[in-house]
């Protein structure tokens, strides 16, 4: 299934492929404070549909991941490391966070 999601503004517009099977909840210094569920997709699997221009960047700790987000509203999106997107699956489009079960993890203690 192809999932599509972006932004509040419109600025920031992506495509991920695949089965969205469980969610993660992180509980590090940036994923608890901004709520993100996770949906992890291999990098393959995601296309971005808008200019790359209108994401800021923001890493922290080990500085694998960068945590991308609308330049313009704010809204982070999903983040990028090795291989793989890490997407915010609250800002997929038709996507209900409740029909996936959430596995925490401790990403406070990483």
């Amino acid at each position: 299934m192809t999932y599509h999601g972006g932004c509040q503004c419109g600025a920031v517009a992506f495509e991920a492929d695949g089965e969205i099977a469980q969610l993660v909840e992180c509980n590090c210094s940036i994923c608890k404070p901004k709520g993100y569920l996770l949906w992890f997709v291999p990098e393959a699997d995601f296309r971005l549909k808008t200019d790359a221009g209108e994401l800021s960047e923001y890493r922290f700790n080990t500085h694998k991941i960068g945590h991308q987000f609308c330049k313009t509203c704010g809204v982070s999106t999903f983040g990028h490391g090795p291989g793989m997107y890490a997407v915010n699956a609250r800002t997929l489009k038709d996507f209900d966070v409740a029909s996936a079960p959430v596995q925490a993890f401790d990403g406070a203690s990483k």
